[in-house]
Order: C-alpha cells, then structure tokens, then sequence
C-alpha cells in the first residue's frame, strides 16, 4: 500500500510517500481501505518529532481519524462486516491506504455525509465530547468559551454545544474567522489580536464569568481563563500551544472554587475511545444525519500533497477542518 511517512523529524517536506506492508490486525479489529483522512495538529506535532506515538501506534505513519470501507475483520469482530462504510478514530497510521481500527472506535457514515466529511470528524468529536461534555460537566443553559473558535476542535464545538443548548463564545485571530464562528452559533467571538478576551467575557457576563473553558492555547492564557471563570467553573486544557509552565493565582482557584483539569485522547484505551464512540453515536450523529451539526471542511488534497496540508495547517490561516484524500 502506499502511505505518507515521516522519513526524519523536521518540516512538512519530510512527508514522503513509500510503499508499505498492508497492516496487521487483530481479532477485535477490521482492516478498512481508507478513502479519507483528516490532518490534525498532533500529526504536526509527531512529524516535528514532538508527540511520540504510543506503544502499538505506527512510529512514522501519523493519522488520527479515517473514513473508509472496511475489507476485512477480525475473528471476534460482531458488529461490522465487509463492505460496511465507516469513519473510525485510530491511534495513528491513517494517512495510508489501507488502515486497522478497533472495532469499538468505528462509527457508521451518518446521514449522507462523504468520506471526505466523515473522515473531518471522529478526532474533534471525540475531543470535544470527551473533554467539554464528560470533563466540563456541560449541560444545558450554561456558558462555554472556546479558545480558537475556528479550528477544527473549535467549530465541532460550537455546534455540539450550541445544539445541547449551552451559550458558545469563542475567541479567535481575524475579523473573518470571529464572523464565521458567529454565523456557525457562537453567541460572541472575541478577535484576541484586538480584543482582550478576560475585559470582553466580563463585559458580555455582567461580570458573572462562563462557567466551562476549552483552552488549546496554555501559557498565558490561562490566568486570563482563571479570571474569566464563573464560580465553580470548569477550566479543561487540552493543548499548550504557548507553553506549558504558567503562573496560576491560587486564591481565585480557591475563592471560586474552580476546576482546573485537561486531558489527552490518544494514549487512552479501546474501551475508553469505545465508550465515547457509543456516547456520539446516540447523541450526536443523529444531529449530523440531519444537518443540525454540519462537518466544516477548510481544505482537501490529495494523499501526495500531504506536505501541503501541514504548511496550510501550521499557517493556522484555514477555518475548519483540512482533509487529505486517498482516492
């Protein structure tokens, strides 16, 4: 099979295209012919030799989430069978064109969505689900604040929490995006290269604050989310984009009460990525399969042109998702 490896850590141009072996798979897993896959910062992160894959995960294949058609399966395998057309979240390996997939990772295409739509989704849904809906206790009526309301993670965001009746504000680097992430659903969004999102939060909260913040930034941004948290807020941390040491005002951690926590997914079991997988499958598919929620895709290229897609993904100039193609 043909896959795009990582040939030494370094640039988006170290992104060659090599032949391969088809993977292996075990009992539980299926083998899927992979149509699309999406591009995600922690590919960026692996191919600059930043983000080890985990014990089992390809080393130099990266590649989060897939859409495809599954060509075999495994002996223990009950649910799915070949031909079955499914996106999956994998631990990496699906920038190629054949990929195996726990069985309990894979969802089914909802509604009419294409591969190229379907592969956008599983990592920021999974993500977002894990993190705001299961770590930030999001519940309906409350406020949400997203830190890059025009990534991937953010408008997967702004759509599940708006469609769960939450209030969304985001913050983001342009007029254009701000605008984009407000048409998508966001109640506000805060141009942080103007605007000072804790002064803007206070503002628009009657100085209440929000009570859940999706940060993805780190450094100094997290004083300001201290700042910008209701009363028993919900602070979750799921990147460090500016860094990962950071002063925190302990007595505001106190005095509110707050919760500071964070996650990462990829290091996590089956039966963890399993259980999310059944959460977004009776919670959030239904709203893709009608259009509520809506798959953003910024970009596609060809599986070749894979180097492109981490130059557009690192110039943080896209909205939405970006998606390479293997077809």
């Amino acid at each position: 099979m043909k896959a795009i490896v990582i040939t030494q850590p370094g640039g988006p141009e170290v992104l060659e295209i090599e032949e391969r072996p088809i993977p292996l798979y075990s009992a539980n897993d299926v083998l899927v012919k992979v149509s699309a896959a999406g591009v995600n910062r922690p590919d960026v992160a692996q191919r600059k030799g930043n983000y080890p894959p985990p014990p089992g995960a390809s080393p130099d294949i990266p590649g989060l989430e897939i859409a495809g058609t599954i060509v075999e399966t495994g002996a223990h395998v009950t649910r799915w069978k070949v031909g079955d057309k499914i996106s999956a979240l994998v631990t990496g390996g699906g920038y190629a064109e054949y990929c195996s997939v726990p069985e309990g990772q894979c969802l089914p295409l909802p509604g009419k969505l294409s591969f190229i739509e379907a592969a956008s989704l599983p990592e920021t849904l999974f993500t977002v689900w894990s993190n705001v809906f299961d770590r930030g206790q999001l519940k309906p009526g409350v406020t949400l604040l997203v830190h890059g309301g025009s990534s991937g993670i953010g408008v997967a965001a702004i759509q599940m929490a708006k469609a769960w009746g939450a209030v969304v504000y985001v913050s983001a680097g342009t007029d254009e995006k701000c605008r984009f992430c407000e048409d998508l659903g966001a109640a506000k969004a805060i141009n942080y290269k103007t605007e000072n999102f804790v002064e803007v939060i206070k503002q628009i909260t009657n100085g209440k604050g929000v009570d859940v913040i999706l940060d993805m930034v780190g450094g100094d941004y997290v004083q300001g989310n201290i700042k910008s948290l209701a009363n028993d807020g919900r602070l979750v941390m799921i990147n460090m984009m500016m860094g990962k040491d950071v002063q925190v005002d302990l007595s505001q951690v106190m005095t509110k009460r707050l919760t500071i926590t964070g996650s990462t997914l990829r290091s996590r079991d089956t039966a963890f990525k399993a259980a999310i997988a059944q959460n977004l499958e009776k919670n959030i598919w239904p709203l893709l399969a009608s259009g509520k929620i809506r798959a953003i895709i910024n970009a596609v290229f060809p599986a070749e042109k894979a180097a492109d897609a981490h130059t557009l993904m690192e110039s943080s100039e896209h909205i939405g998702k970006i998606v390479l193609s293997f077809e």
